[in-house]
């Protein structure tokens, strides 16, 4: 390990800091605008386009409607990437929601954020995207029977465990296999896109005759139709995990944040209308895998490699969340709010070791025992909670501090319009499926009595804390991970 910097308070700028080796441990700026818009674009493109259109359109009712639905969520989580971009350049550190959180709102919001997040959040979406990326790999060798769920749910399990070992084993690969995944799931968003578009312009317009007709839609159901669709955007706050590892962050965060979003609207849009041009609305809800069933009817020449390509899409979401999200835990720890552990990395490697590694078990107990749309409905009430709590921060924020520095400010109409929309969604979410978002609810407020006995007051038995720190110590050793030598922000 290399030798801790005296000046260690003092923040970090490159390798060009007084003192800084390449064996100093902390994590490097090594995030450039091309990986930032891959690690964008390369979350937000996964499973969500391949496996949300049928809830969308089971929840919204109409073809038509589902569409709307499509293009509103497209502007709503644009709006809220924007929020995030003022976010990420007012707060220089890592972290995400946790880190606004703590900084607007307080210490009990974070921590419930870092809580719920850990728990259930993470591995739940992680989850989602493993059954889809296993699906989508094993489907096509049992068409047109059912694939086995256990081998299904097997396959999603090795794909996750061999993004955890990427991302334990180097930052810089992490990385790069993201940008690679990234451009390739591009290609499967054109593969769909074009011949849709092809057919809709010969003339191929019957099934968009009465895009509004029958529908079925309550108002109860809309939130599961704007969750299933939102579900498909997210991923748009994931750079702001990792703000202090992007190069110039200022100039870096916003336009990464600004090109993807506009890039996954319009692509998203533009392959459900291929969807639809090619499937009526009936047989997509009939569909376990839209995808394949796309590609069998357009694109028979080449229909064996869409299932590659979506199970690829689908690895790049998860490599991208596993790089970003044990980011929010990492800063967490180091702010006292998780065992410090989860704030080390390795003293070679530079990977924050630990915060990956607690990950991967929830995910398999939850790959295990999870169904898709559940998984979604599942994680998505607590996330967009404190999405929108996070929004409503940086207006208090804002009232509270005028003069603090914000080198890219949104209107006040579109953080209020976002802050708006998703404490109703929330709110309606409660009525529209009281199960799994009162589990969810239950689960967040489980966090209160705990932040206060072991974070507010440290009430837990001094052996427990002993043997707690004892273990943690043998477990510093066995992995070799150690506390950051520099302040990195």
């Amino acid at each position: 390990m290399g030798k801790a910097m005296e000046n260690a308070g003092d923040t970090l700028k490159g390798m060009e800091t007084s003192g800084v080796t390449e064996d100093t441990v902390y994590l490097r700026r090594r995030i450039g605008l091309l990986a930032a818009t891959s690690i964008i674009v390369g979350t937000v493109v996964g499973s969500g386009i391949f496996i949300a259109p049928k809830g969308v359109l089971m929840n919204s009712g109409s073809m038509g409607l589902s569409l709307v639905i499509w293009t509103l969520c497209g502007v709503l989580s644009t709006f809220g990437a924007l929020c995030y971009a003022e976010l990420g350049t007012s707060f220089r550190k890592s972290g995400g929601h946790y880190t606004y959180l703590l900084e607007t709102l307080g210490p009990l919001p974070a921590f419930l954020r870092l809580w719920v997040d850990f728990i259930m959040v993470r591995p739940a979406v992680s989850s989602v995207v493993s059954l889809a990326f296993g699906r989508y790999v094993v489907e096509p060798f049992f068409t047109p029977c059912p694939a086995p769920p256990a081998l299904v749910k097997l396959v999603a399990i090795l794909g996750a465990s061999f993004v955890v070992a990427v991302n334990c084993w180097s930052v810089k690969l992490a990385s790069r296999t993201q940008i690679t995944l990234t451009f390739i799931k591009i290609f499967a968003l054109v593969l769909i896109i074009v011949p849709g578009v092809m057919a809709l312009t010969r003339g191929q317009t019957q099934n968009f005759q009465n895009p509004f007709d029958s529908s079925s839609s309550t108002l109860d159901k809309l939130p599961l139709a704007f969750y299933s669709g939102l579900y498909a955007y997210s991923g748009w706050f994931y750079l702001n995990f990792i703000t202090e590892e992007v190069i110039d962050p200022n100039r870096n965060i916003p336009l990464s944040i600004i090109f993807s979003m506009v890039t996954v609207t319009v692509c998203y849009v533009l392959v459900n209308v291929s969807y639809y041009t090619v499937m009526t609305a009936e047989e997509v809800l009939m569909s376990e895998a839209v995808a394949v069933t796309f590609a069998g009817r357009a694109l028979k020449g080449v229909a064996s490699l869409v299932p590659v390509l979506v199970a690829v899409s689908c690895l790049g979401a998860l490599n991208g969340g596993i790089f970003v999200a044990p980011r929010m835990l990492f800063a967490g720890a180091r702010e006292g709010h998780w065992p410090g552990l989860f704030s080390m990395i390795h003293i070679r490697r530079h990977t924050p070791m630990p915060a990956v590694l607690l990950l991967f078990p929830l995910m398999v107990l939850m790959v295990a025992r999870g169904e898709l749309f559940q998984l979604v409905n599942f994680a998505s009430f607590s996330r967009w909670l404190f999405i929108a709590m996070a929004t409503l921060g940086m207006l208090i924020h804002r009232y509270r501090f005028p003069s603090h520095p914000r080198p890219f400010k949104v209107p006040l109409a579109i953080v209020v319009t976002f802050t708006a929309v998703c404490f109703f969604i929330v709110g309606l979410s409660l009525y529209s499926d009281p199960w799994n978002t009162g589990v969810s609810c239950a689960i967040t407020l489980s966090g209160v009595p705990l932040y206060y006995l072991t974070i507010r007051r440290q009430l837990l038995p001094l052996r427990w804390t002993r043997a707690l720190d004892s273990f943690s110590k043998q477990l510093q050793i066995l992995m070799e991970v150690t506390q950051q030598e520099v302040q990195t922000y």
